[in-house]
C-alpha cells in the first residue's frame, strides 16, 4: 500500500530529504463534524484535512497570482484527483456501531482551499451507506493503516456534532502508548516489508465516540 499511496498524494516528483525518509511521509491535521439528519440519525462525517507545509507547497505550485494563494477553482482539479483515489483506502475513515463496520459512500461536496500562508486544506462530506441512530454508540477513527500518512486530530474541538438531537455528546479515546516492541519497529524497513492487511496506524489513532440518549 505504501507505494500505491505515492500517486495519491502526488509525491513521486518530490526529491526526498534525509529527514523525510522515515515514516510517516505526509502529515494531516483533522477536523471532523458528525452530521445528523432532521430525524436524529448520523448521516455521515464532514472532514477538513489540513496538509503539512511540504505537501501544501507541492499542491499550490504554479497556482495563484501576484503572490496570492490559489483560489478554490484553481485547486478543483487537484481536489478531484485526491478524492478519486480515496475509495481504494476506505477514505482513511473507519466507522463502527455495535461492533459492526459502518461503510461509507463516495465523498460529496469536495473542495480544496489554500490559506494566506498557502497551507492546503481538503474539505469533503463522507456519507454513510445507511444512516444510523446513535442510541447505540457510533464511533470512527481517521488513520492510514500503513502509517505512510500521519493523521492527527486538531487540538481544539477536533470533532463536533452538527444538527444533533439534545443530549448527544462526543468523547475522544486516545490510543494507548506503544509498547517497547512496537517502538522498536518504527523504521522504514519495517513499513516497507509490512504484510498485506497490517493495521499499524490504528494503534496510533484517536477514536471519536458519539452517543445519544
Amino acid at each position: 500500500m505504501t507505494r500505491r499511496l505515492l500517486p495519491l498524494f502526488a509525491l513521486l516528483t518530490l526529491a526526498w530529504t534525509a529527514a523525510a525518509q522515515a515514516h510517516p511521509h505526509v502529515w494531516v491535521a483533522v477536523r471532523s463534524d458528525v452530521v445528523f439528519s432532521p430525524e436524529g440519525k448520523v448521516t455521515g462525517v464532514r472532514h477538513a484535512w489540513e496538509f503539512d507545509e511540504m505537501y501544501s507547497a507541492f499542491a499550490v505550485q504554479g497556482l495563484g497570482k501576484g503572490g496570492k494563494p490559489p483560489t478554490r477553482e484553481e485547486l478543483s482539479g487537484k481536489a478531484q484527483e485526491i478524492v478519486e483515489n480515496l475509495p481504494e483506502f476506505e477514505f482513511f475513515t473507519f466507522a463502527r456501531q455495535s461492533g459492526a463496520k459502518a461503510p461509507f459512500k463516495p465523498p460529496q461536496d469536495v473542495w480544496l482551499e489554500a490559506s494566506d500562508k498557502k497551507i492546503v486544506t481538503l474539505h469533503f462530506f463522507l456519507p454513510l451507506e445507511t444512516p444510523v441512530a446513535a442510541k447505540k454508540p457510533f464511533s470512527f477513527q481517521v488513520y492510514d493503516p500503513t502509517y505512510f500518512v500521519a493523521f492527527g486530530l486538531e487540538k481544539r474541538e477536533p470533532v463536533k456534532l452538527a444538527g444533533a438531537p439534545a443530549g448527544c455528546s462526543v468523547s475522544l479515546v486516545e490510543p494507548a502508548p506503544l509498547v517497547a516492541t512496537d517502538n522498536q519497529k518504527l523504521s522504514e524497513a519495517f513499513f516497507q516489508n509490512m504484510s498485506p492487511g497490517a493495521d499499524f496506524g490504528m494503534k496510533l489513532a484517536t477514536r471519536a465516540i458519539v452517543a445519544c440518549p
